[in-house]
């Protein structure tokens, strides 16, 4: 057997797309893994048995973990949506969302219809094991057995899938949600195949906004209009959450109006970097630093990365185009973010354009002084920062929409912060 048809065994078996098993095969045969060896690490990566013959072990959802083989589960759902995907080139339909026991919840992907839905208690026999987003999740393939469970499974969870939108977070399947559309356009891109007309744009609810794509481009979804949506996705968006329709999601017109605050929902650092990221909040909190790379900068006209010493780290050596921006470091006492301020927020910071802020730099021949101006003007000063929060493996930030002094009253907060410590 060649690699493709080794490739295609594998697909086949594991339910998942031959391209990424054969791109994983040759890089491991490229190490010079032995084939048998390299065949086995593919299964245990896409929660294969390893080895082909072992027994799936009985385990609550807390105990798996992306080093197990097969497993068989007895738990209550959660949530289900479907979703087309390309698989082998053939178009396929697949069910996911969460199950939970009384010990954790556990997201899943079902490559057939097994009939369940939200509320029945199930036992899922011979289910793989792969990781998803660092976190295992159930692959429940051909081999894999369902059985309805008579005896309800209890769980310390919401059965369903109705969600508000502060709430969702990235990975998340099967949800319902209750929006109005703030911002609704239809764009073409360039998608799988080829050319593509989608609608994307803003939606909120009571708790917050979020971006949104339908795949379907449905004309009805117009700004300042309500609508339930079920069976939606999230997946992440320039480090957020975003809501995400498909054919199989139910969009209906609600009689109720969606109540939208124009206020972003106000937390503190340390809740909302725990969220793992949100599209709209506020943060209040004092500038510790301005780091460098502030005030003046230039960008690749390719990229729009920074330049270093006028080299892009993608492009080389171009000529860059002048810009302004501020990264200040922001903390409130339960930790610390990056706040990144555009052109036109670090203009309003420095107090002139960037013509001006230029004309200042040639005067005194260093770029440095426009920086050092403006941490003069706010470091160890409380702001409040509006903006879209990213968490990734190299920090927080924030892509800041406003950004301005608190005119919070330090007593009254540490009053209402004390308040809540003897409550």
């Amino acid at each position: 057997m060649d690699v493709d048809d080794h490739a295609e065994e594998l697909a086949s078996t594991l339910g998942v797309d031959k391209s990424e098993v054969e791109s994983d095969l040759e890089n491991l045969l490229s190490y010079s893994v032995p084939i048998d060896e390299a065949k086995q690490s593919i299964r245990r990566k896409y929660g294969g048995d390893g080895g082909g013959d072992a027994t799936p072990t009985t385990k609550d959802v807390a105990d798996v973990t992306t080093e197990d083989g097969n497993v068989t589960v007895t738990v209550r759902v959660l949530t289900v949506g479907r979703r087309s995907i390309r698989y082998q080139g053939d178009e396929q339909t697949i069910h996911e969302g969460e199950f939970a026991d009384e010990t954790g919840r556990i997201s899943y992907t079902a490559w057939e219809d097994f009939g369940f839905e939200p509320g029945d208690s199930i036992t899922v026999g011979n289910a793989g094991v792969r990781e998803w987003d660092g976190e295992p999740e159930l692959n429940i393939g051909q081999s894999s057995t369902v059985a309805i469970e008579t005896t309800p499974v209890e769980v310390p969870h919401e059965v369903g899938g109705d969600t508000d939108l502060v709430d969702l977070r990235s990975g998340d399947r099967g949800r319902n949600v209750e929006v109005q559309v703030l911002e609704s356009e239809e764009r073409v891109i360039d998608g799988r195949d080829g050319e593509t007309t989608i609608r994307s744009g803003i939606v909120a609810d009571e708790t917050g906004r979020l971006p949104f794509t339908d795949w379907e481009a449905r004309s009805e979804l117009r700004e300042g209009h309500d609508f339930r949506f079920e069976e939606v996705y999230v997946r992440e968006f320039r480090g957020v959450p975003q809501v995400n329709l498909s054919e199989y999601t139910t969009v209906t017109p609600l009689a109720r109006d969606v109540e939208v605050d124009d206020e972003a929902p106000r937390m503190d650092v340390a809740e909302a970097i725990g969220s793992g990221g949100l599209f709209d909040v506020e943060l209040v909190g004092n500038v510790l630093e301005v780091r460098d790379g502030s005030g003046l900068i230039e960008r690749c006209p390719d990229c729009g990365r920074v330049l270093q010493n006028g080299q892009c780290r993608v492009h080389g050596d171009v000529d860059g185009e002048d810009d302004m921006r501020v990264k200040a470091i922001l903390d409130d006492g339960t930790g610390t973010v990056t706040v990144v301020l555009d052109r036109d927020l670090t203009e309003e910071l420095y107090g002139g354009t960037m013509e001006e802020a230029m004309a200042a730099a040639r005067e005194a021949m260093n770029k440095e002084v426009v920086a050092d101006e403006i941490r003069e003007a706010v470091v160890g000063r409380e702001y409040r920062v509006r903006g879209n929060l990213s968490v990734d493996d190299y920090g927080a930030n924030v892509e800041a929409s406003e950004f301005e002094r608190s005119t919070d009253d330090p007593a009254t907060r540490a009053a209402a912060l004390l308040g809540e410590v003897r409550s």
